[in-house]
């Protein structure tokens, strides 16, 4: 692994490790003050935050293995490990969100509908101008490393600051004789749960099953074509090892091209590939048109 990743996976681990503290303090502290204030809704957020903590483990486990160099059973290196750990924790958030669904409907329909202390709105006020700030730092750690996984957390980050918006509105809100607004609220962050843990779970897949974006293959396609020496291109896939991107790639070129020269043109491919697109590894393979 070259200097330059190493540092970047370095600090990406540095945003992780922020998250983490951040998600820990304020998902203890909702969860007391939903406790004695008998709000659903920022139980959920709560809840929320557990499921946040989870993710950003599952970035950090995965942001340190990738860090290991390749092995006798691992000649690729351990680059998919974090898309594994993203797996593991978009099944645990699928199982929170459903309890928080379960809880939030058993509030909204039981015999007791009380509207919760007030104090429970400025408790998630206040997460939210909490999380608004480590998702700024986040975000623009995010763009300085270009971590994709990074700026999924500060994503996350943003959201979660919206959610603690919403539970305070829906607490505020349950004072003017609407006390069912606290578990409605509590519902929709359970919804939101569900639906972040089945987007991470959709890319962590797709990831894993070497789906790629075939607006970046054209692109790719379009830059080899334009190289002298290039008659066409056979064949093109792509592939991804974490944040890094993988092409493989067949192209055709004159029968009585000396050796030479046609391992001069593949070497070109490569410097186009990488340097134009920011990719991390290319296999070009030379037949004859």
């Amino acid at each position: 692994m070259d200097e330059k990743k190493y540092k970047n996976l370095k600090l990406g681990e540095r945003g992780a490790k922020l998250s983490i503290l951040v998600y820990v303090l304020l998902s203890c502290f909702k969860l007391i003050a939903a406790y004695f204030t008998g709000s659903a809704a920022l139980k959920a957020d709560g809840l929320n935050n557990v499921t946040d903590i989870i993710a950003s483990i599952a970035v950090l486990v995965g942001l340190r293995i990738s860090q290991r160099p390749p092995d006798s059973d691992h000649k690729y290196g351990h680059w998919k490990s974090e898309a594994i750990a993203s797996l593991i924790a978009a099944i645990i958030m699928f199982a929170v969100g459903a309890e928080v669904l379960m809880g939030a409907f058993s509030s909204l329909f039981g015999e007791s509908n009380e509207a919760p202390n007030i104090f429970a709105g400025y408790v998630a006020l206040i997460s939210a101008v909490i999380m608004y700030g480590v998702y700024r730092y986040n975000k623009n750690l995010a763009k300085k490393i270009n971590s994709n996984s990074l700026m999924a957390v500060a994503a996350d980050n943003r959201s979660d600051a919206l959610v603690s918006i919403g539970a305070a509105i829906g607490i505020f809100g349950s004072q003017l004789n609407l006390p069912w607004l606290d578990p409605v609220t509590a519902i929709i962050v359970g919804l939101l749960i569900v639906r972040t843990a089945w987007e991470i779970f959709s890319d962590a897949t797709h990831q894993l099953t070497d789906g790629f974006d075939q607006e970046k293959i054209e692109e790719y396609e379009e830059t080899v074509e334009q190289i002298d020496g290039v008659k066409s291109i056979k064949e093109i896939k792509g592939r991804l090892y974490g944040n890094n991107i993988v092409v493989d790639i067949v192209i055709c070129v004159e029968g009585t091209l000396d050796i030479n020269k046609a391992h001069d043109l593949a070497t070109l491919v490569e410097e186009k590939l990488i340097n134009q697109h920011d990719v991390y590894d290319v296999h070009v393979h030379v037949e004859p048109a």
